[in-house]
């Protein structure tokens, strides 16, 4: 049997916690955090609820005394503890409660706590390269709200669903103006004559704490990373890609459409990153 953390309250996983008129399923009124927990710690756990709480401030959520980030450690940890899940993945969903668009019930967070098993290996580079499609059919805004992981996920789910359709790894999701904003599950890093180039935060994509801990660390490595705006061309033209996120930590890319990429820098880094950051890249 496998657990929720519903409120506190452990649950079995099939137990049903809300009802048809709660705002997360309505509206999708709350944001989330998905947590990688190996060798007994959650990596990067601060910078995840650094995030979590720049998002419930910025949708308004009101916070009480109690729920703060050592409670909400501790009602992860009991998750975890519970499904008997090492290492695992960890996905912290706050939502408003019931309500119409105009008369919430009231404005504090309820949250849902899930844990999965975490059965690839993590602390190796992928031995097949991904292969990447461009989703053409939504475009993300780069709205005030571009930065944070809420709910509202549509131009992400329909272009996981396009890349699976046609037998793709995963998807490249376009900003409002076509410049290259990040995959459905995972930012995006090319590397170009030796510069290493990622969408700015003004571009829309998600502020990924995997994203944010690889420009801090590259320039130690004597790599040169450049936020900016990516053209599709850029893209298709890059010596190499790589994909990063909080759970699969860097994964190389092979082909977006029909472009062909190598891996000898991607490699170079992620091996270099695994001695210097091992609670990290474990």
């Amino acid at each position: 049997m496998r657990y929720i953390n519903y409120n506190g309250t452990i649950l079995n996983e099939s137990s049903p916690v809300i009802g048809a008129s709660n705002r997360g399923l309505r509206y999708g009124d709350g944001l989330f955090e998905t947590i990688s927990y190996k060798k007994g710690h959650f990596v990067l756990i601060e910078q995840h609820l650094n995030r979590l709480w720049q998002g419930m401030e910025m949708m308004q959520f009101e916070l009480p005394k109690l729920f703060n980030r050592a409670f909400v450690s501790e009602q992860l940890k009991k998750l975890v503890s519970k499904n008997n899940d090492n290492p695992a993945r960890v996905r912290l969903m706050v939502f408003r409660s019931d309500g119409g668009l105009y008369d919430p019930e009231n404005m504090k967070p309820n949250f849902i706590i899930q844990s999965w098993p975490l059965l690839t290996a993590t602390n190796e580079l992928n031995g097949n390269g991904l292969d990447l499609c461009i989703y053409e059919d939504a475009r993300k805004t780069c709205d005030a709200f571009a930065n944070i992981k809420h709910n509202n996920y549509l131009p992400y789910l329909m272009g996981a669903l396009h890349a699976k359709k046609h037998h793709f790894n995963d998807a490249v999701i376009l900003n409002q103006e076509g410049h290259i904003c990040d995959s459905t599950i995972a930012n995006i890093f090319i590397i170009k004559n030796n510069c290493i180039f990622t969408p700015a935060l003004h571009q829309g994509c998600v502020s990924g704490i995997m994203r944010n801990f690889l420009i801090e660390a590259l320039p130690s490595m004597s790599y040169e990373v450049l936020e900016t705006s990516i053209s599709v061309e850029m893209l298709l033209d890059a010596d190499e890609v790589f994909l990063s996120n909080a759970i699969y930590n860097i994964r190389w890319v092979k082909s977006v459409e029909s472009s062909l990429y190598g891996f000898a820098e991607t490699q170079k880094i992620f091996y270099q990153l695994t001695k210097t950051n091992p609670n990290i890249i474990c």
